[in-house]
This record gives C-alpha cells, sequence and structure tokens, in this order.
C-alpha cells in the first residue's frame, strides 16, 4: 500500500540517489508525477504529499512550519537509505530548506543537494502584506494574478470551495513562515527562479548562497512563478546534470 505522504512513489531498481520533490502552495504531488519518466533513470522520485489534497482531501491541512516539520521527520527517515537530494518549489523550497536543517543531525546520510526553486531566500524579509486571510473576493483576484489556478477551477463555484481551504491553508504556512538563525548547511545550494517572475525578484532567489557553506549556482529560467511548468524541459535538463554530477 502506497505511503499516503508518497501516493506516487515506486522503487526504482536502478536508482542510485532518490530525488525528494516538495509542491507549491495549492498543488500537489501529481506536479511531479512525470518526472520519473523524464529524469535518468539513476534518479528515484519521491514527492511529497501534504495532507488537504488528492488522496489526502479529507485530513485538515498543515499552518504552521514547526508543527509541519515535526510530522515529517519520522516519514523521511526511513526513506533515507540511498544518497538523496531535495527540490521544492516555492512554498515547497522553504519546506525542503527547514527540513534539510532539521535532517542534518538525524539522518545517517547527509543530504547531497538542496533545490530550492522561485522563491526568495529566508533571511530576505516579506515586504507584501499578508494574502491568506483576504475576503474570497480578493482572495481569488491574488490567486488569479498569480497565475498558478487554473481559471476554469476559480469560475466554477463548487470546485473552488473544495480548494479554497486548502490554497488559504497553505498561504497561511509560507506567509506565517519565521527564519531562525541556525548552523548552516554543507551541501551544494541551486537556486532557480523565473525571468518574468514578479513574486520573486533575482536578487532576493541569489541570496540563498548565505544558508550553505558548500557550492552554489542560481539558475534563471524563461517564465513566470510556475517556470517548473512552462520551462520543464529547460529545468530538468539543468537538474539531472547537477544531480549526476553528485553520484
Amino acid at each position: 500500500m502506497p505511503d499516503r505522504w508518497f501516493p506516487y512513489y515506486r522503487p526504482n531498481p536502478q536508482a542510485r540517489l532518490r530525488l525528494f520533490c516538495f509542491h507549491y502552495a495549492g498543488g500537489s504531488a501529481a506536479i511531479f508525477r512525470s518526472w520519473s519518466e523524464l529524469l535518468p533513470a539513476q534518479i528515484d522520485i519521491c514527492a511529497l504529499q501534504l495532507p488537504g489534497r488528492e488522496n489526502r482531501l479529507m485530513e485538515a491541512p498543515i499552518i504552521q512550519f514547526p508543527q509541519l516539520i515535526e510530522q515529517l521527520i519520522p516519514v523521511f527517515l526511513p526513506y533515507l537509505d540511498m544518497p538523496y537530494a531535495f527540490f521544492g518549489h516555492s512554498m515547497g523550497a522553504s519546506i525542503g530548506f527547514e527540513l534539510a536543517r532539521a535532517l542534518k543531525p538525524l539522518a545517517v546520510r547527509p543530504l547531497t543537494h538542496l533545490f530550492v526553486s522561485g522563491r526568495r531566500a529566508p533571511r530576505i524579509e516579506r515586504r507584501e502584506p499578508f494574502s491568506y486571510n483576504l475576503p474570497d473576493p480578493e482572495f481569488i483576484e491574488m490567486l488569479r494574478k498569480l497565475e498558478g489556478t487554473p481559471e476554469e477551477v476559480l469560475q466554477h463555484k463548487e470546485l473552488l470551495e473544495l480548494v479554497l481551504p486548502t490554497l488559504r491553508a497553505d498561504f497561511t504556512l509560507t506567509e506565517t513562515y519565521a527564519y531562525q538563525p541556525q548552523e548552516l548547511l554543507s551541501c551544494p545550494i541551486s537556486a532557480y527562479t523565473g525571468l518574468q517572475d514578479k513574486e520573486v525578484e533575482q536578487d532576493d532567489n541569489a541570496a540563498w548562497q548565505v544558508e550553505t557553506s558548500g557550492p552554489f549556482v542560481q539558475r534563471v529560467f524563461p517564465g513566470n512563478h510556475f517556470f517548473l511548468n512552462s520551462a520543464r524541459t529547460q529545468l530538468l535538463h539543468f537538474l539531472s546534470r547537477e544531480l549526476l554530477a553528485s553520484l
């Protein structure tokens, strides 16, 4: 029976490295479902599914970062039996980063690479007002401007009522995240950003460099905040190259 946290995970006997993927706010593990077919066979794809969506629709979403990381530690430890890396986009980048810090003293193996995509560095203070507590019409309009939620969902009253609580919960989680200084990571960090991303400035994305004592690289892709979908082929090319270099 599949783990509810990793509903699409299928062990790959050829794998030499396990890539854990963390979805953005309002997303799900399904975002990464096709990656297994598009990445080299040496890479095992294990995409996290947070409560409140798809197979976990009836579970209450998590809205506090410390609670989330506390729950994830025992979930991840059994899966760290081979070299592993983290890839997270937007909200997922923050989750991957905080989980990497929490696992550092606990895991038998060290994290080989952290990929943070579409996210400003954690020490960069939020400049915008909170949006998670907006009235429904304003919150929906904000989602429309982000261009990450299909318009057919935003205009479908019953469907919107179904997904809105999870979207609010995800925005609560990501907008109330508070960085706490800790020992630096030592693994390489690759920061990916979109050239036309209005949510994350390139300098703010490049500031991830200060979170590791190891190598750092920033890559800029064509597209808006959701460039991981529109520039997927290009992104996976560089992702594969950097992952294989660590083997």
